[in-house]
């Protein structure tokens, strides 16, 4: 059930509905908000209802900031934009969200109520341009309906499949002579609102399924993380010995230092994969439980990867992804109250053939892993240089506390920790743009999990083509004094890009390759540590000097153009670096 928060002040003297809006957010739970000046009247409204303001530097850059602090704190990330072209760049950020399911509350300023539609500066049709990535979108135009429009806002954003929503604020309705508040109460602002369970006896056949299967294999989705679900997996995988694979956005929904952790599977299972040697225990699975698992073309190595004679069971709060691409047991509900109640069936079974065939599966995965690490061994320790991205990878693991949040942008960075950084517990965070996987979103989704998460180690890896969209962001490092370390991997080129076409066309576009940037440069002008490291072997000492100071650093890491994730399209195209 929602809480209740005490009700906002009814006898402000000369309240505007700008104030009103502040304290209908803190109500529920808002202590924060992204954004820039506009909505001016809210911003200097907010700080009277206890509200901070962390302002961005570039206006496509505060919706992922939003979207990187509802992640980890389980909390609506709020971020405010004006009118026009402010509202057209937060499309891109909210559609990630969207499609990954992040709760994002975007508040938005419209023109004057008296110049809609005449041409006004900077007018745009504002519904009809977030109706395709919000759950809600609506425009506030009477004060009398204000809490009524945010509580909605707020339980479009938590509830069910969780996902953004948008407040159009029409600016002279901000500047309006409050009424008097409605008296709601409820606080709606955390993540998920409500946990549903599937009916008992589904959840009783799903136990039955997996006790009795000769092959039992859980796949975990970034779902188990959104319900705060990974102890609930943890103890599931434990009691009724299952192995468990994850998604990219699953990664850290158990501890791939567990005896029955995979690690991730998708498209990227090539040669050089820790999980290149156990796509027979994903093909050969009979029963398969999917967990909060979209199903998606890069999770399933293009629908290839998955068995189709298996049986499947599906837990997820949409009913729309249960059965999207295979056909599935459902138990539509949220993941934690799921994952539990699905635990105290499984107790309920007979569980000695699942208990007898364990060893033999440990010591499958065992072998897999160690194979894994003797093939890699030689990238992953190189000397010299241009630095292999596997060796930045390692030696960012080896450092990596167990409640550290690694943070990486879209393309190789996403495949270079989701390979060779471990989930040291279940639950660690490894937070990547999976939804649209969009250039950039490294730098500030990383600054969102900082400001959610202070005490935390925060470390974001990024190439010099997805750090080329951010380099303002860090301005914001220093400004703010966010004591994230940005490791940039310069291989001079659009690596994927590049060897995709390649790998397609045997030739690739002139758009690929940069000129050469000095990025430890533009960090050091922006007021932050840069250094730039050009041998392998320099690599551990400036990450230790980086995480001693405990402020804003950059460290700029030249590496090899022609290191590349084991992406399964591109094996026989490319030699092997082992």
């Amino acid at each position: 059930m929602p809480a209740s928060a005490p009700a906002p002040s009814r006898d402000t003297p000369n309240a505007t509905v700008a104030l009103r809006l502040a304290e209908a957010l803190a109500r529920h739970g808002v202590t924060l908000t992204f954004g820039q000046s506009l909505p001016s009247a809210f911003h200097l409204a907010a700080p009277h209802a206890g509200i901070e303001q962390k302002v961005y530097r570039q206006e496509n850059m505060g919706g992922t900031m939003a979207d990187g602090y509802a992640r980890v704190s389980h909390k609506v990330g709020v971020v405010t934009a004006q009118n026009g072209p402010a509202a057209a760049l937060l499309v891109p950020p909210l559609a990630e969200a969207m499609k990954a399911s992040v709760p994002v509350l975007a508040l938005v300023q419209e023109v004057s109520r008296d110049s809609a539609d005449r041409n006004a500066f900077q007018e745009l049709d504002h519904l009809a341009l977030f109706a395709p990535v919000a759950k809600l979108v609506r425009r506030i135009d009477r004060a009398d309906r204000l809490e009524d429009y945010v509580d909605m806002a707020f339980t479009a954003a938590t509830s069910g499949r969780p996902g953004p929503a948008v407040l159009l604020l029409p600016a002279d309705l901000l500047l309006e002579q409050a009424v008097p508040v409605a008296g709601r109460r409820a606080s709606l602002g955390r993540y998920p609102l409500d946990r549903t369970l599937p009916e008992a006896v589904r959840i009783e056949a799903a136990a039955a399924a997996l006790a009795g299967a000769r092959q039992p294999l859980m796949i975990a989705g970034g779902g188990v993380h959104l319900s705060d679900a990974a102890e609930e997996l943890a103890a599931l995988q434990e009691a009724a010995h299952l192995p468990v694979a994850t998604t990219f956005m699953g990664k850290g929904a158990v501890a791939e230092t567990h005896p029955l952790s995979l690690g991730v599977v998708g498209n990227t299972m090539g040669l050089g994969a820790r999980t290149h040697a156990m796509r027979p225990l994903v093909e050969e699975a009979d029963v398969v439980l999917l967990v909060g698992n979209r199903t998606n073309q890069n999770g399933t190595d293009s629908w290839s990867l998955y068995p189709r004679a298996a049986r499947f069971i599906h837990i997820d709060p949409d009913p729309i992804e249960i059965g999207r691409n295979y056909e599935a047991m459902r138990l539509a509900g949220d993941a934690k109250a799921t994952l539990a109640a699905l635990r105290e069936a499984m107790l309920r079974q007979d569980l000695a053939a699942r208990a007898a065939a364990r060893p033999a599966v440990e010591a499958r995965i065992a072998e897999a892993v160690r194979g894994w690490e003797r093939l890699t061994a030689g990238v992953r320790g190189r000397d010299g240089g241009p630095v292999r991205p596997e060796r930045v990878a390692a030696e960012i693991d080896r450092r990596m506390p167990e409640d550290g949040i690694m943070v990486a942008d879209a393309s190789y960075s996403s495949n270079w920790i989701n390979i060779h950084m471990t989930a040291k517990r279940a639950g660690q965070r490894f937070l990547t743009p999976r939804g649209l996987a969009g250039l950039g979103w490294g730098v500030p989704l990383a600054i969102g999990a900082q400001v959610a998460a202070p005490e935390q180690r925060v470390v974001c890896l990024c190439g010099d083509g997805g750090f080329g969209h951010s380099w303002a962001e860090l301005e914001t490092l220093f400004r703010l004094q966010l004591p994230v370390t940005v490791v940039v991997l310069n291989n001079g080129i659009l690596g994927f890009q590049k060897h995709a076409e390649d790998a397609k066309f045997g030739e690739h576009t002139i758009a690929c390759d940069f000129a050469s940037v000095d990025h430890a440069a533009i960090a050091r002008a922006c007021g932050i540590s840069g250094v730039r490291v050009e041998r392998g072997e320099d690599l551990g000492a400036a990450l230790d000097a980086a995480f001693a100071a405990g402020k804003p650093a950059l460290i700029e890491v030249i590496t090899d153009p022609e290191a590349k994730p084991p992406i399964t399209v591109f094996h026989g195209h490319f030699p092997e670096p082992f």
